[in-house]
């Protein structure tokens, strides 16, 4: 998958629709700023979720960060597989490494977020 076809939080999740479901991961920036990720939290199964709140943590030999929900929906995929390999991550970020999907209860939330040009130059700045 392209990242130009995702939109972004500052959080740095991105998020990519497709009907009604919102497929949510990190940024391959969120991914080298941690680098080595040792250990996902993900949320449950249809557990309701709110646009700008946490739905589980991810844990690198650095820090531990927060992972937040794009939109407002109930969760109707993880990606299990994290839990014993967070390679995807690192490898894929924008394909095999994405983290969960949610029903959305209002599309128009995604219009709160970057597009790829907009989200590049937020990492720029955060990088200085």
């Amino acid at each position: 998958m392209s990242s130009s076809d995702l939109k972004f939080a500052k959080s740095h999740e991105w998020a990519k629709l497709d009907g009604d479901v919102v497929t949510i991961g990190i940024s391959k920036f969120a991914v080298n700023l941690l680098t080595d990720l040792v250990y996902i939290e993900l949320p449950a199964v249809g557990d309701s979720v709110s646009s700008g709140v946490s739905i589980g943590e991810i844990e690198s030999v650095k820090a531990v960060s927060d992972i937040y929900s794009s939109v407002t929906g109930e969760i109707v995929e993880i990606n299990d597989s994290l839990e014993e390999d967070l390679g995807a991550l690192t490898e894929d970020p924008y394909g095999k490494g994405w983290i969960v999907k949610i029903k959305i209860a209002d599309p128009s939330e995604l219009d709160q977020l970057m597009d790829q040009k907009a989200y590049d130059e937020l990492c720029q700045s955060e990088a200085h």
